[in-house]
C-alpha cells in the first residue's frame, strides 16, 4: 500500500472541496441574476447651524425696533434670543426673539429642520421635497405655480386643520404659542393680506410661492385676533435648500385694537431675512 504524506493528503482534500462547490469567489448565498440596489445619495447637509446666532444683530435691530429703547443689558438679552427645546438638535433647532414697543410688540421665530430619509431607496432630498410639499399644501398652495383661491376674513376665526397642524413648528412664536403651532394659531391656510380702504385685498401680498429663494419657497400671511380686541399678523416664509427646510415667522401685534399690522412691511422684512439665511447655507 502506497504511503501518502499528511501534507499532500490535506492539499488534495482542499482542492477537491473547492472543485465540488463550483462557485469560485462568489458568495455561497448569492443568487444568479439578482440585481443590487444602490443606496440613495445622502443629503447635502449633515449638521445644522445655531439658529440664535444665524441672525445678525443688525438684522435683529431692524426686526425688533422696540429693543433699541431698552437698557444695554436688556438689549443684549433680547438679541441673544431663546433657543427652542427640541429632542434632537442634529435634526431640528429653532430660536425665538421678542421685543416690546409703546405702539406694538414684535416676535421673530426661526426654525431649521434637517430631513433624513430612513428608506435606502429614497434620498434625503426627495424626502425633504415631500415634507416641504405638505407644508406648501397646508398653506393653500398646492404647487409652485398655484395661487391661493381665497383669503381669510380678518375677523373670522378658524381652527387649524389636521394638515395645517402637521406643518406647524415647535417653539414659541408668542407667549400663548403651543409646541406645534405659530402665534396663537396655525400659519397654514390662506392668510389675510393688507387691504385698501374699499376692502379689496392687494393681490401682490396674498400667500404665494416665491422665486429665487432656495430650491422651493412660499410665503403665508395670517391676520388673527388675540384675545378680545387686539389683532396680530404673522408672516411665514418657508424655503427648502437640499435636505433642510427653513421657516421664518415674523409677528406684529399693535397695542391699539383699531390698528392693523402692515403686511408689506412684515413680508418685506421676513423675505429679506430668509434670503440672508439661504445665503448662509450656500456658503
Amino acid at each position: 500500500m502506497a504511503y501518502v504524506p499528511g501534507t499532500a493528503l490535506l492539499a488534495a482534500l482542499v482542492v477537491g472541496c473547492s472543485a465540488s462547490t463550483g462557485t469560485g469567489s462568489s458568495a455561497p448565498d448569492s443568487k444568479p441574476g439578482e440585481a443590487t440596489v444602490a443606496a440613495a445619495a445622502p443629503g447635502k447637509y449633515r449638521t445644522l447651524p445655531d439658529p440664535c446666532r444665524a441672525v445678525a444683530t443688525s438684522a435683529l435691530k431692524d426686526l425688533l425696533p422696540g429693543a433699541a429703547e431698552l437698557p444695554e443689558d436688556q438689549q443684549k438679552k433680547v438679541y441673544e434670543g431663546t433657543a427652542t427645546v427640541t429632542y434632537n438638535t442634529d435634526r431640528r433647532v429653532g430660536c425665538h426673539w421678542k421685543s416690546e414697543a409703546p405702539d406694538s410688540s414684535r416676535t421673530l421665530f426661526v426654525d431649521f429642520e434637517r430631513v433624513v430619509s430612513y428608506d435606502p431607496s429614497v434620498s434625503d432630498d426627495d424626502r425633504a421635497r415631500e415634507v416641504y410639499a405638505k407644508k406648501e399644501t397646508a398653506a393653500g398652495l398646492s404647487s409652485p405655480s398655484a395661487t391661493p383661491s381665497s383669503t381669510k376674513d380678518a375677523e373670522k376665526q378658524t381652527s387649524p386643520s389636521p394638515d395645517s397642524a402637521s406643518h406647524a413648528l415647535s417653539g414659541p412664536a408668542s407667549e400663548d404659542k403651543n409646541a406645534d403651532g405659530p402665534a396663537g394659531e396655525s400659519a397654514g391656510g390662506n392668510g389675510s393680506a393688507s387691504s385698501d380702504t374699499d376692502g379689496s385685498a392687494d393681490e401682490s401680498l396674498l400667500p404665494r410661492t416665491l422665486d429665487d429663494l432656495g430650491d422651493s419657497a412660499f410665503l403665508d400671511d395670517l391676520l388673527t385676533r388675540a384675545g378680545s380686541t387686539a389683532q396680530n399678523r404673522t408672516v411665514s416664509v418657508v424655503f427648502r435648500t437640499s435636505n433642510v427646510i427653513v421657516t421664518v415667522e415674523y409677528t406684529e401685534q399693535p397695542t391699539v385694537s383699531t390698528v392693523l399690522p402692515d403686511s408689506k412691511e412684515l413680508q418685506d422684512k421676513a423675505q429679506s431675512l430668509a434670503r440672508k439665511l439661504v445665503d448662509q447655507f450656500s456658503e
